[in-house]
């Protein structure tokens, strides 16, 4: 081939377009070399598709060893509003009975050393934080400001009536004391100092007794713990109640 055959020949070559729709031999070597790219859709894990639970109650884990175990019972004393028993505390605490009531008087002891204003007793089947009585005026000034809630002397002789001789119906507390105790009686159920507890089976009056607040305001576990009247009494009490 000649010189002029070789120039003919590559301007064919340079004026050559590939039909529509074909690319270049060159790009077709390029598309070849580049392998292809599979596009995969993201696909969230498990866990994102499942809703974090909500926080629930953390609960105890594990034994408490002695100081938590006294935090525990002090906070839980803090917020009661009566006597708690300590088989209901060693219950809540998950601990052995022995163990919770050796610190609830070690506790109690040591606010006693300490000489702290709160005093931790066993009052009505129960144990309970109170006020040392020597700060009792103080108390008192600031919790009555000046208002006056004590009982009536008729009120407080009808509940010793009934505290020493209970169960008791008011007929019998009128005719000890000599004098109508209705209204008396009546206040002290107010109060939640004494309670029905059923009625004569004889006459079908109502009989009361002393409430577990009564023993709360005294101190007492029961009313075994209440003092002996009989140093107090004349010989022939029974005799005089009767007539």
């Amino acid at each position: 081939m000649n010189v002029d055959e070789h120039r003919s020949l590559a301007d064919e070559l340079a004026g050559w377009a590939p039909p529509p729709g074909r690319p270049r031999p060159e790009t077709d070597q390029v598309a070849q070399a580049q392998p292809a790219v599979e596009v995969v859709p993201a696909v969230e894990p498990e866990s994102a598709a499942v809703a974090e639970p909500s926080a629930a109650v953390a609960e105890p884990v594990g034994p408490l060893d002695d100081a938590e175990l006294t935090a525990a019972l002090e906070s839980i004393l803090l917020v009661v509003d009566e006597p708690v028993a300590d088989d209901k505390l060693a219950e809540v605490l998950d601990e052995p009975l022995e163990r919770v009531v050796f610190a609830l008087v070690e506790l109690s002891a040591r606010y006693t050393a300490a000489g702290s204003g709160i005093d931790l007793r066993r009052a009505a089947g129960g144990w309970r934080l109170y006020t040392r009585p020597e700060y009792a005026d103080y108390v008192q000034r600031f919790v009555l400001d000046g208002q006056q809630s004590r009982l009536t002397q008729a009120a407080l002789e009808a509940l010793a009536v009934v505290a020493y001789k209970q169960p008791v119906t008011r007929s019998r507390i009128s005719a000890i004391r000599g004098v109508n105790c209705d209204g008396v009686t009546r206040t002290l159920v107010t109060r939640g100092l004494i309670e029905e507890c059923g009625s004569e089976p004889d006459s079908g009056a109502y009989l009361y007794r002393t409430t577990p607040l009564f023993l709360e305001k005294l101190g007492l576990d029961s009313v075994d713990q209440l003092p002996q009247l009989a140093p107090f009494l004349p010989d022939n009490v029974e005799e005089i109640a009767d007539a």
